[in-house]
């Protein structure tokens, strides 16, 4: 299970971060150690643990549903299964959130990363192509959330591969997502072979075709 961020300023499910983690905190606590047939959760306990009246708590537990966190019961109105993206709620990391200006530090050294990467990983198969972050960070928000970034990779020409001991190319895959994930916590880092799979829209802030050739 991954570690979910939430965000101060924000809300989810119409609840702030804080109140939400320690509300989801309790109704995870209902099913601790309950055998699969009966790890349910009815609605009035979701409305009770979350601190909502009858109609709001009904808004929010349609709510859930439709992004996932909660699976209705097959033949128990009213009762549900919690998904592990609600227990991700209750462990959640609760942070000021990412502003614009830091985000464009961030994606700057992604690309002096991507540099690094093509000039001294030789060992690695893998080269980055391009990079392209997307989603929230071309909506010119004043603060974000997250910083979803693509990494686009190919193969590392002959003529600048190691001699020896070659990474396979899922090692080097790895290699590259890890060094990405270690620049912000903020990054959601995804790979890619081609630029046409990076989600749409995004920007392509740096592409080895327009690098100047070392």
């Amino acid at each position: 299970m991954k570690q979910r961020t939430l965000v101060t300023q924000r809300l989810y499910f119409g609840l702030d971060p804080l109140r939400l983690r320690e509300a989801s905190g309790r109704v995870l606590a209902r099913v601790v150690g309950l055998p699969p047939e009966r790890a349910n959760v009815s609605a009035a306990d979701l409305r009770r643990d979350l601190g909502l009246d009858t109609e709001i708590g009904r808004a929010v537990v349609d709510e859930m549903v439709a992004e996932g966190l909660l699976r209705p019961r097959e033949g128990a109105s009213g009762q549900f299964r919690l998904t592990e993206r609600f227990a991700e709620l209750a462990s959640a990391r609760v942070v000021e959130p990412l502003t614009r200006e830091r985000a464009r530090v961030i994606v700057g050294r992604a690309c002096d990363l991507a540099r690094t990467i093509n000039a001294e990983w030789s060992r690695n198969p893998l080269v980055v192509d391009a990079i392209a972050p997307h989603g929230e960070y071309l909506a010119h928000a004043p603060i974000l959330e997250s910083l979803p970034l693509c990494v686009v990779v190919g193969l590392r020409p002959a003529s600048r591969r190691a001699r020896f001991r070659m990474q396979p190319k899922p090692s080097g895959a790895r290699d590259i997502r890890a060094a990405y994930r270690e620049l912000s916590s903020f990054l959601d880092i995804g790979l890619a072979t081609t630029i046409r799979d990076v989600p749409s829209p995004h920007a392509v802030v740096f592409h080895v075709a327009s690098e100047p050739s070392v």
